[in-house]
């Protein structure tokens, strides 16, 4: 399973992440500023403290956590089947 190895705050709200397989990239969250529980980043100083959870999630808070998988999709602009190939499918012992 690929997860976040690092995870960055970058100016006008964008995020560098660094996967387990190599693969980096920015992205832009600033569309979500500002709605809903987003709107604690209107302090950017809120926005700086991202971190990784337990699990690999990219988080901010306990409200807060973003996805890896998404945001590996979004840095890779592959779509969902490239990276899970059989979604719902049975394993057979």
């Amino acid at each position: 399973m690929l997860r976040p190895v690092t995870a960055a705050a970058l100016p006008d709200y964008k995020i560098h992440l660094k996967y387990s397989d190599g693969v980096t990239g920015e992205v832009d969250l600033s569309h979500l500023v500002g709605k809903g529980e987003f709107s604690v980043w209107s302090d950017q100083g809120t926005f700086r403290e991202v971190s990784l959870g337990d699990h690999g999630q990219i988080r901010w808070s306990d409200e807060i956590e973003l996805c890896p998988d998404a945001l590996y999709l979004e840095i890779t602009a592959r779509a969902p089947e490239e990276l899970f190939p059989n979604p719902g499918a049975t394993v057979h012992a």
